[in-house]
């Protein structure tokens, strides 16, 4: 967190200054948001993160030099839990499967309205992941083509609880925990701990991560077991 623990701290990281300067000063209008810093290419990037530590990352994905994903996996490498979020222009699933399989919290296209990408900054400090809503089906698609690899063996679904295969299913259909909670009759406090259980014996850090692999293995709408 930055110094004013009342504010999410963001850094950006995108070789566009217009772009750049557009983003800071969208969420800097915002009380609850600080942008500590910005990055012209991944190497700084990484540096600026090491030294500022903030809680989210915006990050694009096509720049010059280091690409997004491997300043992703950079930054993963010394902060594994920070939330760093893809922020670009491809709608490509192959891109889509890349940055969340290499650990990002979340996918997003630089056309979204300020509004939800307000929105995502904030799910992303407080632990969710976040995925522009017309990509779900071409990652579910992309996944179900064979595109992706799996993120886990088969074998891994045995170390699950029949419940917490209802929970990954739920979480293969992009539920939230106050759905999942309201579809299984469980405390909304239940089924967070579900997840954390379930994302934990996966060995997978995110929500779509436990998504795209309810999908590889046959968990998904119409299909719980």
């Amino acid at each position: 967190m930055s110094d004013n623990t009342d504010k999410t701290s963001v850094l950006l990281i995108d070789d566009h200054t217009l772009f750049r300067s557009g983003v800071r000063s969208l969420l800097q209008r915002n009380p609850r948001f600080e942008v500590v810093g910005e990055a012209a290419d991944g190497v700084e990037g990484v540096k600026r993160a090491l030294q500022l530590q903030p809680d989210v990352i915006l990050l694009d994905l096509n720049m010059p030099g280091m690409s997004g994903v491997e300043t992703l996996q950079l930054l993963l490498q010394d902060r594994p839990q920070a939330a760093v979020l893809m922020l670009t222009v491809s709608e490509e699933a192959d891109d889509l499967a890349a940055a969340l399989q290499a650990g990002a919290r979340g996918y997003l296209i630089k056309n979204i309205d300020a509004d939800y990408l307000i929105r995502a900054v904030e799910r992303a400090a407080a632990g969710e992941s976040v995925l522009a809503e017309a990509l779900a089906g071409k990652l579910f698609a992309h996944v179900q083509r064979g595109g992706a690899k799996p993120s886990a063996p088969v074998s891994e679904l045995d170390k699950l609880t029949p419940r917490e295969r209802e929970i990954l299913a739920c979480l293969a259909r992009g539920e939230s925990n106050k759905l999942i909670a309201r579809v299984l009759d469980l405390a909304e406090s239940t089924v967070k701990i579900h997840v954390q259980n379930v994302l934990r014996k996966l060995g997978l850090t995110s929500r779509v991560q436990a998504a795209v692999f309810a999908v590889e293995n046959g968990l998904g709408a119409g299909n719980e077991r």
